[in-house]
């Protein structure tokens, strides 16, 4: 099972176990729908990964094995896990265990707090030669503001520590043997709390961006699929598997 649903008393923790990177493709995606759903059912969600990385991302080894139609299979399935992150009405908490990339690190701004460990936070995407679908970039709006977007992803840098967290890509720190733990206090905190009426206030909170995801998404999304099937992004996608990744 690539997402792994566990329980702590009335916290569903839910551990992203794919691969060495706990990346995410169709499968890992159409996994993380369902245990949201299977989560609702808890007061709060942690969110984290397995090893020494939250997430590296979309799985790149995939787009350049399977080429243009499993792209678009897969960029649907993509924005359906990050919204089912997104829209959950539970208090949703990220335990960043290790590093956080890409897609990685929108899953970590779809959360409702994120408690960093000992990796870093980086949107990577223009790197590798492909854009984010309009979902992702509304999450990461909704986290950070419109202002940082720019140097968010125009540099594809990476932040750590002290850095990420005066950025905002965090919200506390903890040391790698207390992540979980922190994320878990946090959670029950927020669990605590009148679960309609919280569940309205961060409906209120992200109502614009989810507005913006539901009028728009129709017509950016292809236009994202046929950047990403195009011989130029499959060509680069290629070369940094080959350069990194093998």
């Amino acid at each position: 099972m690539p997402i792994i649903l566990e329980s702590h008393h009335d916290v569903a923790v839910l551990r992203i176990d794919h691969g060495k990177g706990n990346t995410l493709d169709t499968d890992s995606c159409r996994e993380l729908v369902l245990r949201m759903e299977d989560a609702e059912q808890a007061r709060a969600v942690v969110l984290t990964g397995t090893g020494g990385i939250f997430s590296a991302g979309v799985d790149l080894k995939r787009i350049d094995e399977g080429g243009a139609p499993y792209v678009s299979e897969f960029l649907p399935l993509l924005s359906d896990a990050l919204l089912a992150v997104f829209g959950c009405p539970r208090p949703v908490v990220a335990a960043l265990n290790g590093h956080a990339i890409a897609g990685g690190a929108v899953l970590a701004a779809a959360c409702d707090h994120r408690v960093l460990g000992p990796g870093t936070i980086g949107v990577t995407e223009l790197l590798v030669g492909v854009p984010f679908p309009l979902a992702a970039l509304e999450i990461l709006r909704c986290a950070y503001g419109t202002a940082p977007l720019p140097s968010l992803t125009y540099s594809g840098a990476v932040f750590g520590g002290e850095d990420a967290l005066a950025r905002g890509l965090a919200d506390e720190p903890a040391a790698p043997e207390e992540v979980l733990e922190r994320a878990l206090a946090v959670a029950k905190r927020l669990g605590d709390l009148p679960a309609e009426p919280f569940a309205h206030t961060k409906a209120q909170i992200r109502q614009p961006f989810h507005e913006r995801i539901a009028e728009y998404r129709h017509s950016d999304d292809p236009e994202v699929e046929r950047l990403w099937r195009s011989p130029a992004a499959l060509a680069a996608v290629k070369s940094y598997v080959d350069r990194v990744l093998r």
